[in-house]
């Protein structure tokens, strides 16, 4: 059976080969150096900084799990779990009640800061690359488990993340989970719409040179398989089991399945001879560190032709066994122990050769996917997505640690697989063993911070963070086939402690996992530091060429004031914002004995300093964001903005509140801005160690820090500031 459309695949090949070549030489990346931002999030968290963390680390990467389901399965609501227990807190009870939706139709556990989307909003989409490549995150691999690919989704963030790498900004790259049983339509999918035809090759995510997939390569093909089993006979010192079979077709690996009794020290030998025990050797190999129930196999180096083989497992250590059925499960075949033959037969699987697939095993990276939260890795080259603490390392065909899951909340109970809806489950407060109730669940991120320090124990080359924007879950009753389901039963979110998105929400605890994430991946990865002002004499006179002599230059994305207009989830519901105007892009920050001096530079001519919200600069001076609003003490160009003068205004009393203005000298060019505040201003006499700012253009004045994620253009993004240290 061909399960993949025939394509021209070493063309495909060529292409993909030389299109990374191509895409590289149409732009050159403007690095924003996010890395070395700061930020302080709601709970007064600070990001660690580049002397805290160390210099960047080689080979250390984060991929987050990111879902293109919302929209995809109907738009019947939005139906918000959260609001729907604020207006009847026993609705759990009640699986009749109309507040809910119909039975096993998507329900949102929250709001995201964009609201209720659907996933090819491209202002999203946008918006998404940005904070993900704000936080280093390296990857998305998006989950394709439900036989799924979400052609219409993929390809609309593809379409938007290429676009703004041919601009020069960063984003994450792409890789897919497949699903854990039966992925051979997911894989057939993806290469013939993607991978094939060469698409987007630079978003691709390589792993050891390839595209990486998370797909079973044992599962895509033609195979014989003999799985069942009610023995397992440990293979002793000086001793061997074997199987003989006979090949109906050519075939590529053959292997079986080893239980180890849970020890991991155990290692063995399988070869493969032609007809029997006594025949041609053909293949062997030596397995190592076999993890209990693997099941391992030779990869041949070119099929073999159908007839009868024999294969042997030898050279034992430590404990461990082959699975055995005492029927006759193999009716072309029979068990053997130190060649002779006994009574039933052990597990084997054997796949057929295929041409056009080897050619699609050979295009990939597969990792095996593990979707249990508790046994860990079964065999090598296998990958988990999930786990309940502490966390297993995933390793490679030599052994080597590769992987390790982060999850910010576990549908888990006693050990098993649950829901979310659970009140016992693995919440985002689950840490030291146990799930506190309502009263200690305070949204620090327990969950969250305990499997990083798990993860840092390890050190993997790779981290997996689950996720980033699930948000929906469908609505079961007490049928569910999950342990301790409810009347009504939510699985993989619920509400805002029992889900696992990082993506920041609108209410609630906002975007302080978000921060987490940012803080945890640059203590794993480490940070640049940013060099220190390097300060030149500043005319405030419109020429700004003395601008050309300070270091360093602050950065900003390019392109990312905020343009959107998008349906949203549901009926006549539409998300639109245009309040994208200035493109800021870079920033200076110079001084002398008597000012501070700054500068900022747009992609295009400014708009009119009369506009409204225009051009504002926010200054953080004593670097204590416990005061001032969002840690700011000063604000310039509120009010008063001219083409000479501005004016600069501190903080007072609680929120978004300034006192009187104070004008101070500013020129204003054609895409630049200079301003001169004295030190007397700040009353910085000397000047701090550091000061943090922060420019906006458009900013709604909501007093909330959603507004520079929502509206206009800030930079740097966010709530993260530039730091400007001082000599």
């Amino acid at each position: 059976m061909k399960i993949f459309a025939a394509l021209p695949v070493a063309v495909s090949v060529l292409l993909a080969l030389l299109c990374p070549l191509l895409s590289s030489a149409q732009s050159s990346q403007w690095d924003t150096f996010p890395d070395t931002w700061t930020a302080t999030d709601a709970l007064g968290r600070s990001l660690p900084t580049p002397a805290e963390v160390g210099p960047p680390r080689v080979n250390k990467l984060v991929g987050i799990f990111y879902f293109l389901w919302l929209g995809q399965h109907g738009e019947q609501g939005p139906f918000d779990i959260t609001k729907i227990l604020a207006t009847d807190p026993a609705a759990m009870t009640k699986s009749d009640s109309p507040l809910w939706g119909p039975l096993y139709v998507p329900h949102h556990w929250g709001e995201s800061i964009f609201g209720y989307y659907v996933c090819d909003d491209e202002g999203v989409l946008a918006k998404h690359a940005q904070m993900l490549a704000d936080a280093d995150i390296d990857a998305v691999l998006f989950d394709v488990t439900n036989q799924l690919t979400y052609p219409r989704s993929w390809q609309a963030l593809c379409r938007v993340w290429d676009r703004i790498r041919q601009r020069g900004g960063r984003t994450p790259q792409i890789a897919f989970l497949c699903p854990f049983g039966d992925p051979k339509k997911v894989v057939s999918e993806l290469f013939d719409q993607l991978y094939g035809p060469g698409l987007y090759p630079d978003l691709w995510f390589r792993w050891e040179g390839k595209p990486l997939i998370l797909a079973d390569p044992a599962m895509l093909g033609e195979k014989l398989v003999v799985s069942q089993h009610d023995s397992a006979p440990e293979l002793r010192a000086g001793h061997t089991l074997g199987q003989s079979f006979a090949a109906q077709k050519a075939f590529d690996s053959v292997g079986g399945c080893f239980p180890t009794w849970r020890t991991t020290d155990a290692a063995m030998r399988l070869t493969l001879y032609r007809g029997g025990a006594n025949g041609e050797r053909l293949a062997s190999r030596e397995f190592r560190r076999v993890a209990d129930n693997a099941w391992l196999a030779l990869e041949l180096a070119s099929p073999l032709p159908a007839g009868d083989y024999y294969l042997e497992m030898s050279e034992a250590q430590g404990t461990v066994g082959w699975w055995t059925s005492s029927k006759d499960a193999l009716p072309s075949g029979q068990a053997f122990t130190d060649g002779v033959a006994v009574t039933g037969d052990r597990n084997i699987r054997l796949n057929y050769a295929d041409e056009r697939l080897s050619r699609v095993r050979s295009f990939f990276t597969f990792r095996k996917p593990q979707p249990d939260y508790f046994v860990g890795p079964t065999g090598p080259s296998q990958w988990g997505w999930l786990e309940v603490h502490p966390q297993h390392a995933f390793t490679n065909a030599a052994g080597q640690i590769e992987e390790v899951t982060v999850g910010v909340g576990q549908n888990a109970v006693e050990g098993r697989l649950s829901v979310l809806s659970n009140p016992r489950a693995h919440g985002r407060s689950f840490h030291n063993g146990r799930q506190p109730g309502p009263e200690g669940q305070d949204f620090t991120g327990r969950n969250f911070a305990e499997q990083w320090k798990r993860a840092f124990e390890l050190d993997p080359p790779f981290v997996f963070v689950t996720g980033w924007n699930e948000w929906i879950a469908g609505r079961f009753d007490r049928k569910a086939p999950f342990y301790q389901p409810g009347p009504v039963t939510f699985v993989d979110q619920f509400n805002r402690e029992y889900s696992r998105d990082c993506e920041p929400m609108n209410g609630g605890h906002g975007d302080t996992f978000y921060y987490q994430l940012v803080a945890n991946v640059r203590r794993f990865k480490g940070a640049r530091p940013m060099p220190p002002v390097k300060p030149s004499p500043i005319r405030i006179d419109g020429r700004f060429d003395d601008w050309a002599r300070v270091e360093p230059e602050f950065r900003d994305d390019l392109g990312d004031p905020v343009q959107r207009d998008h349906r949203g989830w549901g009926k006549d519901s539409r998300y639109v914002d245009r309040t994208g105007r200035n493109d800021l892009v870079a920033a200076k920050v110079s001084f002398d004995e008597r000012n501070v001096f700054f500068y900022a530079r747009t992609a295009a001519p400014l708009t009119p300093p009369a506009d409204p919200n225009w051009m504002q600069l926010f200054i953080d001076s004593d670097r204590n964001p416990t005061n001032g609003w969002l840690g700011y003490d000063f604000v310039v160009n509120r009010t008063g903005v001219s083409s000479t003068r501005t004016t600069i205004q501190r903080h007072t009393g609680k929120g978004y509140q300034w006192a009187a203005p104070v004008e101070i000298d500013c020129r204003i060019g054609e895409k630049e801005i200079e301003l001169a505040i004295p030190r007397v201003v700040f009353g910085l006499t000397p000047l701090p160690a550091a000061l943090d700012f922060k420019w906006a253009d458009n900013l709604q004045q909501t007093g909330d820090w959603s507004d520079f994620t929502l509206h206009g253009d800030a930079a740097p993004n966010d709530r993260f500031n530039f730091r400007a240290a001082i000599p």
